[in-house]
């Protein structure tokens, strides 16, 4: 089931500068969604537009097949840049009011506040929390009226390692519950870690979008090396085992055959008089992947 659906999105400032460019993407119930740029890429307006915070200069979008509308946007919850809340007010009554805007009953705030880990600080004002707290109490505000959909915006930003790993792992469970999670993010391992669908853009324009495994191919990396190299190289070259090598560093890389195992090649090569004294084998990572399409 499409969740949200995009259509030739645009927004441009000043006449002159896209920060979005007829960006298409569908986003299905169930997936945990990345939106991964470098800063300045678009990913906030593109956030801000499909929340009706921001009008785009031309294009549309859909949630839920639907018109968007302040009745549909109630299935969505979503934090944009920084949490604000009232720094003089504990969690317990910061919620209250979201709840209010929301016009829900504040029954399941002392569940949210546990589930983002913030029980033992629940009377503490919010002007004393950290930058983590802050954030996992942005989290529970979020999923106040128990949203279909829920949005982040750089969800780590400025947290210290210790804040990451808590929230990235909160954001985690949510996604076990079924929610559908749209993040955006410039931290590659981040959108690696959490998300299995991935769109990249750069300057406004989508670079790829898809699943994570499907833009990573799934074809390992398979390095090895043996004592004599150039009878190593000699065996490899036309190999009916072997997609394509290439040398790097004191290694040769391989993409093997489909159906041919690393344990097959190892195999092959002993029968032919060759012992391997390194075979490793590995994935392509979304920071390479990245890398190699924004350049």
């Amino acid at each position: 089931m499409s969740i949200l659906q995009i259509n030739n999105l645009t927004k441009v400032y000043q006449k002159k500068v896209k920060a979005v460019n007829n960006l298409n993407l569908t986003i299905e119930a169930g997936n945990i969604y990345g939106i991964l740029g470098p800063n300045g890429s678009g990913k906030t307006t593109t956030l801000g537009m499909v929340l009706g915070i921001i009008a785009p200069t031309s294009g549309t979008y859909s949630w839920f097949g639907e018109t968007p509308s302040a009745k549909v946007r109630r299935r969505v919850g979503a934090i944009l840049e920084t949490p604000n809340f009232y720094p003089y007010l504990n969690a317990q009554k910061n919620l209250e009011i979201v709840a209010h805007i929301k016009r829900v009953d504040y029954s399941q705030i002392p569940a949210l506040i546990e589930q983002v880990g913030l029980a033992h600080r629940t009377d503490m004002p919010f002007q004393s929390y950290s930058l983590g707290m802050k954030q996992r109490l942005a989290i529970a505000g979020a999923l106040v009226g128990d949203p279909e959909v829920l949005i982040f915006d750089e969800p780590t930003n400025g947290l210290d390692p210790q804040g990451i790993v808590e929230v990235r792992n909160l954001l985690i469970e949510i996604g076990k519950q079924g929610k559908t999670i749209l993040l955006a993010s410039h931290i590659i391992d981040e959108v690696e870690r959490i998300c299995n669908h991935v769109a990249i853009i750069k300057y406004g324009d989508l670079i790829a979008a898809g699943a994570v495994s499907d833009i990573l191919n799934a074809d390992p990396i398979v390095s090895v090396a043996a004592a004599d190299m150039v009878a190593l190289q000699q065996q490899l070259t036309n190999n009916r085992l072997i997609q394509s090598l290439q040398l790097q560093d004191q290694l040769i890389e391989l993409k093997l055959q489909e159906n041919v195992t690393p344990a097959m090649l190892n195999q092959h090569l002993f029968e032919q008089g060759i012992v391997l004294q390194h075979l490793q084998v590995s994935k392509r990572s979304l920071e390479t992947e990245f890398l190699e399409r924004t350049k």
